[in-house]
């Protein structure tokens, strides 16, 4: 399994090269869907989002090959920006169930609602950008009640950002001979990069529960 995950990691590109020719323009459909799932569906947070845009932006600077930079990155930011939005009214709607309230203290709720009302909107644009933390952060903005046009101005920052800085490095990287003979090893470091602050949040909640 691990060596599995670990091939598909480092061969993104020629997996998804035979996806994308054999679809055709159908492929931005594709992508759509992927970027939506990764973060409007709570139980698909693990998809690789930064990988996939980065991947299809390289090819999108390839001479001949049909997928266009603009179309993508409209592509991946009205996915991203929809997704974010049907995740925060998942939270909201989760916020209002008497089993959501009866199982969290009032003053953790509480302390919750007011780290929303204070931080909140540093909190969307920039968990944007930290694997996993991106599909819970719009949940759970919804779940204690940080308010929808906040959250929707936030949002547009932060996914206009995210789909901006990974669909440029992309393309302007992905036209260089350097890049194109070491694609491999400069996706999984972007994939551990990417993965670090994830890590680094669990090792502190880890030793903050020890303590």
């Amino acid at each position: 399994m691990v060596h599995t995950i670990f091939y598909a990691l480092t061969h993104l590109e020629t997996l998804l090269l035979p996806i994308f020719q054999y679809f055709g323009h159908w492929s931005y459909a594709i992508l759509f869907l992927i970027i939506f799932v990764e973060t409007g569906l709570v139980i698909f947070p693990f998809l690789p989002g930064e990988s996939i845009i980065f991947i299809s932006s390289t090819l999108a600077a390839r001479n001949g090959f049909f997928l266009d930079i603009w179309l993508l990155g409209l592509t991946f930011f009205f996915a991203a920006l929809i997704g974010d939005t049907v995740d925060f009214e998942i939270g909201r709607h989760l916020g209002r169930w008497r089993f959501f309230k009866r199982h969290i203290r009032a003053d953790r709720l509480q302390h919750a609602t007011t780290f929303f009302v204070r931080h909140g909107g540093k909190t969307v644009i920039f968990g944007r950008f930290i694997p996993m933390i991106r599909t819970f952060v719009p949940l759970i903005a919804g779940m204690f009640k940080m308010s929808h046009p906040r959250f929707a101005v936030y949002n547009f920052c932060g996914v206009l950002l995210w789909v901006g800085a990974g669909s440029l490095l992309g393309y302007f990287l992905g036209a260089l001979p350097f890049v194109q003979a070491h694609f491999s090893l400069i996706l999984l470091g972007i994939v551990v990069v990417a993965l670090i602050p994830s890590v680094g949040i669990g090792l502190l909640n880890l030793i903050k529960s020890k303590n």
